[in-house]
């Protein structure tokens, strides 16, 4: 069928929307017509090239839409559910097994080789192939293929357009604080990034009841918005040693856990430094490949300290993505004050509103509910 998709052709260079044909589903595949996805910081790194991923790629993996086919081996979903599309995984590996898919053996394959498993993409243009399958889904796109592992099924009743960060971005820092890092009631949290990951964290420090949540960014506006959800101090870094300024703020006992949403050497390692006694930094910002990190051994030695990296909040997605939408939907996880809205011919004004730091989330409209 044609469909029409943002193709990344260069690094650092905008988008081209093209009109591509999509193989029918496979056996094991659906076909979603996408109603909005997400812009998620992921989406420009690997457009950047952070990790290896092949080009020419229809990027995107914060899809949400309409189940319109289903091959003959699902058996959990049929045309007209509602989906939020997440990340890929194998579903038999041990981690899986586990219950943490999002650390699968096939994670990089399945998520960022461009290709389905078997090295197959399903898109094309002529006779040039244009990589698919990114995070299982490439939605950048008015249609996508998904394995069934990682569509999950929403209530028709939820505001379809709005879902598609929950898959990632808004997962990602909710289940960082709710199931990796598991904040505690009372604990002290310090997040270092206000963008979706970070804000949907302080969402989530509130909701297990953290006595002191700290924001720390360079955006005024951003940290505003934390305030707004929760925050309790908010530090803006270009004015204050946020390391200084945060053993100012808790009589020099530091936090319990911090979080970087940056992937910034130099900040994760402020991170690190304001960890109290056994305290724990968690990682979730996406570096570039071979990134290096420097802390002092001494310090996480002598006070137990930890430092961990995080993917995808640790949120198996069939599980944590429901919860965060019942909690949506009682008003006690506002992640909708975080978007703005394109149409999907603005989408390269979308990227760069999101690289710039002038939007916190955006979303880009592809079709009606």
């Amino acid at each position: 069928m044609k469909i029409r998709a943002a193709v990344t052709r260069a690094p650092k260079a905008p988008a081209s929307l093209e009109e591509l044909r999509l193989e029918e589903p496979r056996s094991n595949e659906v076909l979603v017509r996408v109603v909005a996805t997400g812009v998620c910081h992921t989406d420009i790194a690997m457009r950047d090239l952070a990790y290896p991923v092949p080009q020419p790629i229809v990027l995107g993996h914060e899809g949400a839409g309409v189940v319109e086919a289903i091959g003959s081996a699902v058996t959990t979903l049929q045309r007209g559910d509602h989906v939020v599309l997440s990340y890929d995984s194998c579903g038999v590996c041990e981690s899986c097994l586990d219950r943490y898919p999002m650390y699968c053996r096939e994670a990089f394959r399945r998520n960022f080789s461009g290709q389905r498993p078997d090295g197959t993409t399903s898109l094309s243009t002529g006779t040039e192939r244009i990589h698919s399958h990114f995070f299982g889904q490439s939605s950048f796109a008015t249609w996508a293929l998904c394995m069934e592992a990682n569509a999950v099924k929403v209530p028709k009743d939820a505001p379809l357009e709005l879902l598609g960060p929950l898959g990632c971005g808004i997962q990602t820092g909710a289940g960082a604080v709710i199931n990796a890092l598991r904040v505690q009631a009372g604990d002290r949290f310090a997040v270092f990034g206000t963008g979706p990951v970070g804000l949907s964290a302080v969402m989530a420090a509130r909701l297990v009841g953290a006595s002191m949540i700290i924001a720390i960014d360079l955006h005024e506006s951003r940290l505003e918005t934390a305030r707004s959800v929760g925050a309790t101090h908010t530090i803006m870094s270009a004015n204050a040693d946020p390391v200084a300024k945060i053993m100012e703020l808790t009589g020099s006992a530091g936090v319990n856990v911090a979080l970087d949403t940056t992937g910034i050497p130099s900040v994760v390692r402020q991170a690190v430094g304001i960890l109290a006694v056994r305290g724990i930094c968690g990682i979730v910002g996406a570096s570039p490949i071979g990134t290096q990190l420097t802390f002092d051994a001494v310090q996480l030695m002598t006070g137990g300290r930890q430092v961990r990296g995080i993917i995808g909040g640790e949120s198996t997605p069939k599980l944590f993505i429901p919860k965060l939408l019942d909690l949506y939907s009682q008003g006690r996880f506002p992640f909708d004050r975080l978007v703005k809205f394109y149409d999907f011919n603005l989408f390269n004004e979308a990227i760069a509103d999101s690289e710039s730091g002038r939007v916190i989330k955006a979303i880009i409209r592809m079709s009606q509910v």
